[in-house]
This record gives C-alpha cells, sequence and structure tokens, in this order.
C-alpha cells in the first residue's frame, strides 16, 4: 500500500466534537429573529456545508427566503466567533494521532466548511501552536467544500499532489471531496453521518479509531 505523506483533515465531526457550540450558536441567532429552536440531536445531519446552508435548514420553511437566511447565518456566526470552544473538545486520541504525525513528519491540513475565523479559534484554543501545516475555513469568495480547488491550493502550497494525500472526514461532503481532488477518501465512524452515508459517499475506507489512520502512514511519511 501507497504510504501518504500528508494529512488532510476535516474539522467538525472529524478532529472536534463541535456540536453544542454549533447549535448553541444556531439557536440563539434562530431565538434573536424569533424562530423556534433546533433540537440538538437534528444539527447532526444539518452541519457540513457551511453556516448560510445550515440557517437554511434550521430555518422553517416559512422563513427560508433569501434575505431572512443571510440574517440568522450572520447572526449564527457572530455568535459563534464570541464563544467558540464552550463544549467543544477533540475527539479521543486525536491529540495523540496529530503528534504522532508530526514526529513522522507528516504534513497535516485543516479544510472546513466553518468561516475561516472560527475554524482557526477552535483550532488555537483547542490544539498547542503549530499543529497543523495549514488550515482553511470557508473564506469570501473562495470555493467550499465539495468543490476540490481548496484541497489543491492546500496540496500545492504544501509542495505536494492528490496522490501524497489522505483526506479524513465524517461526511459524505469529505468524501465527495476527496474523491473530486483524487486524494484517498478515509471515513471516520465517530463522527456526525452514520456509517453507511460514508459508504455510499465512496470511501475507500472507514476507520474506527484515530491511530488507525497510521497504518496509511509511513514511519517517516516517505
Amino acid at each position: 500500500m501507497l504510504k501518504y505523506r500528508c494529512v488532510i483533515f476535516d474539522l467538525d465531526g472529524t478532529l472536534v466534537n463541535t456540536l453544542e457550540d454549533i447549535a448553541s450558536s444556531m439557536n440563539k441567532a434562530l431565538s434573536v429573529h424569533d424562530f423556534p429552536p433546533v433540537p440538538l440531536s437534528e444539527y447532526a445531519h444539518k452541519v457540513g456545508w457551511g453556516i448560510t446552508h445550515l440557517a437554511f435548514l434550521a430555518l422553517p420553511e416559512s422563513g427560508r427566503d433569501e434575505e431572512t437566511v443571510r440574517k440568522v447565518a450572520l447572526s449564527a456566526a457572530r455568535f459563534y466567533e464570541e464563544a467558540p470552544c464552550v463544549f467543544s473538545r477533540p475527539y479521543p486520541g486525536i491529540p495523540a494521532l496529530i503528534a504522532e504525525l508530526q514526529r513522522r513528519k507528516v504534513k497535516t491540513a485543516v479544510l472546513t466548511n466553518k468561516p475561516d475565523r472560527v475554524s482557526r479559534l477552535v483550532i488555537d484554543r483547542l490544539f498547542p501552536p503549530e499543529s497543523f501545516n495549514a488550515v482553511r475555513g470557508d473564506r469570501p469568495g473562495g470555493e467550499r467544500k465539495p468543490n476540490p480547488q481548496s484541497t489543491w491550493d492546500i496540496l500545492v502550497m504544501l509542495g505536494l499532489t492528490p496522490r501524497d494525500a489522505i483526506f479524513i472526514g465524517d461526511s459524505e461532503i469529505d468524501m465527495e471531496t476527496a474523491r473530486a481532488a483524487q486524494c484517498f477518501a478515509v471515513g471516520v465512524s465517530w463522527g456526525f453521518r452514520p456509517r453507511e452515508t460514508l459508504e455510499k459517499a465512496g470511501a475507500a475506507r472507514i476507520i474506527d479509531s484515530p491511530e488507525e489512520a497510521l497504518g496509511f502512514i509511513g514511519q517517516e511519511g516517505f
């Protein structure tokens, strides 16, 4: 088996369990705009496409006009930036995996549809400095997953090709991104989507613990 030199991680549901903070921010935004909250359990299948689409899905059908979606998304983004890590924590085994990848000189990156500034706040607060070679969230004018362009931009920045990289995520969006970018698609069973969703989306492998990812990595990343 080819030993890969880079791991690109999704953030929410892959590195960090962020669901409660996401739900809290969005429900606060819904309340401010006089809409009912969404139960926490329902957010697991709504997240992943970015905060604007999340606002659309969280709103009742009667409130899904473009202007209302925009206002709720902006409010939720503001609330989230104010308190990004009240409940969020890395999944068990993730910090050890990142440390071992660094030891093996494997390049690491984070690619998420979460707003870029909030993504960096979450990473900076929950991981040691310089844990990742690149962190990229949703930016104005940028392409969101599953468009492969952001993946390719990261690889170019790191001096690598798609054949060098594993893309690890917990959703169909991540598997579609990996396949579109021609990276090795690895799904995780501990995230926000069921195993069947990852299988249908074309995951090449599904892992049940972070340490299983090391099976795809050479001792020194080559």
